[in-house]
């Protein structure tokens, strides 16, 4: 059988995931057992042991002027920010792409203004946000809406304006106004792609959220990579980075479970 034509089982789909991540890790074992081969103070690569020994420090030992379990206060913290940010952005697209898609007077208004500030580098925007809200929370939200919420917008008013134009004059001959036509006809078929949407805008949010946390903050994965990086602390960094990679294909599993079970009818039959 040819590979274009085979269908990969749940279970194999697993393993066949699970392997090139497994590969990574033996690669990784091996570098670094041969790094410290040759110089036991090797901190570029770090052994699983002293990996282990730096986090329990985080993990489980209160910190001696805050009180707090470092690694989880930087976790609750960067979770904080980053569900604020995607929730503002998701709420923004919901709003704005309908009513570009649906209402092409306001698309041929706004979406010259929408493409402009998507193009624009979030990153260059962060002094000005700096300046313009201080070193607080809300400029690091407002970095994270900034990044994503423009290609959101422009993603979903485009699915929008491409639904079949039978829809919208068979709803219309049925009385709906404009409203009616973006809540019970644009909505239901807009939300999987805005689940979709924010899929894909995971790994932009978390690079702008890292980004801010270590320019100005005082907690957060992002600010305690960076602090620690002085003392090339690489047994704290990787797994700070690998605990960030675990997280977001946490939530990216729960985003495609709810859009399954959800909207059943936007993923086929298989599903």
């Amino acid at each position: 059988m040819r590979w274009v034509n085979r269908r990969i089982g749940r279970g194999n789909s697993i393993l066949l995931g699970a392997l090139p991540i497994a590969l990574l890790v033996l690669l990784y074992l091996v570098a670094a057992a041969s790094r410290h081969a040759d110089n036991p103070n090797d901190k570029i690569l770090p052994m699983p042991g002293a990996m282990a020994e730096a986090m329990s420090a985080l993990l489980f030992q209160p910190d001696q002027l805050s009180g707090q379990l470092l690694f989880w206060a930087d976790t609750f913290a960067s979770l904080q920010r980053l569900g604020i940010g995607l929730g503002i952005s998701t709420l923004s697209a919901l709003l704005v792409g309908l009513v570009l898609g649906v209402l092409p007077p306001v698309r041929a208004t706004f979406s010259p203004l929408v493409t402009g500030i998507a193009v624009i580098p979030p990153i260059a925007l962060l002094p000005i946000l700096f300046i313009a809200f201080g070193l607080g929370e809300t400029a690091k939200v407002a970095l994270i809406v900034i990044g994503i919420a423009p290609f959101m917008i422009r993603d979903l008013a485009a699915h929008v304006a491409a639904l079949p134009k039978e829809q919208i004059i068979k709803a219309q001959t049925l009385g709906a106004s404009s409203w009616q036509l973006m809540l019970r006809v644009a909505l239901p078929q807009a939300m999987p792609r805005q689940i979709q949407a924010v899929r894909l805008s995971l790994g932009p949010a978390w690079v702008f959220l890292i980004s801010a946390e270590a320019i100005a903050s005082d907690i957060g994965l992002g600010y305690r990579i960076f602090l620690v990086r002085r003392y090339l602390s690489m047994d704290i960094i990787l797994p700070y980075v690998a605990w960030i990679a675990l997280l977001a294909v946490v939530i990216d599993f729960l985003l495609v479970w709810s859009s399954r079970r959800m909207f059943r009818w936007a993923h086929g039959a298989s599903h």
